[in-house]
């Protein structure tokens, strides 16, 4: 018997890299200056199961770290994303704006909306309307997936508020990013 048929016929089947906020027409010419890390997972690697999304993991946000933020910016914004998901547009699991641009990294587990330490941030509204850090939660079968943390430093703030959407998070980011970075990790359920 074979194991998720459909998954496995909808493998080739991927939203695109090119269509992540990162290669968007507001950003795609700011210098990559920033970069990304995490404790959890390297570069490209797998992520652990406990970021994973409820149900499959514990839903926990990855501790993320960051340097090369240029001396000007004001504020960062952090847009999580899944390039491989077999629908027209990546999925957004996570929107935040209004991060301090001094502050140098996030720990584990304060993307959530419950977070009782969190630093002050605005989270904004992922797909289907989820707030807050939502982790890996690939198709069973449908192959590994890639979870994009992408920092974009602004001039300016952003002025976003807790009910942005990507769409006005890229409009409101347009003309502003002084240097952005990003990390990648992949997921993938069986």
């Amino acid at each position: 018997m074979i194991k998720h048929p459909i998954a496995r016929l909808l493998r080739p089947v991927r939203a695109g890299i090119g269509k992540i906020a990162w290669h968007h027409s507001a950003i795609a010419g700011a210098p990559e200056l920033i970069t990304v890390t995490s404790t959890a997972f390297a570069e490209g690697a797998a992520i652990p199961q406990r970021h994973a999304g409820a149900g499959v993991g514990a839903n926990i946000s990855p501790a993320l770290y960051w340097s090369g933020v240029p001396a000007a910016a004001v504020e960062l914004v952090l847009i999580v994303e899944d390039p491989d998901v077999p629908l027209p547009r990546p999925i957004v699991h996570g929107l935040f704006s209004g991060i301090a641009a001094d502050c140098g990294g996030i720990p584990e587990g304060a993307l959530a909306l419950e977070y009782s330490a969190r630093p002050a941030f605005q989270i904004g509204v992922g797909s289907f309307k989820r707030r807050g850090y939502a982790g890996p939660r690939p198709i069973p079968g449908h192959g590994p997936h890639r979870y994009i943390f992408q920092l974009f430093a602004l001039d300016a703030p952003s002025g976003l508020g807790g009910e942005a959407t990507l769409a006005e998070t890229l409009a409101a980011i347009d003309g502003h990013v002084l240097g952005r970075g990003k990390l990648t990790g992949t997921y993938e359920r069986d």
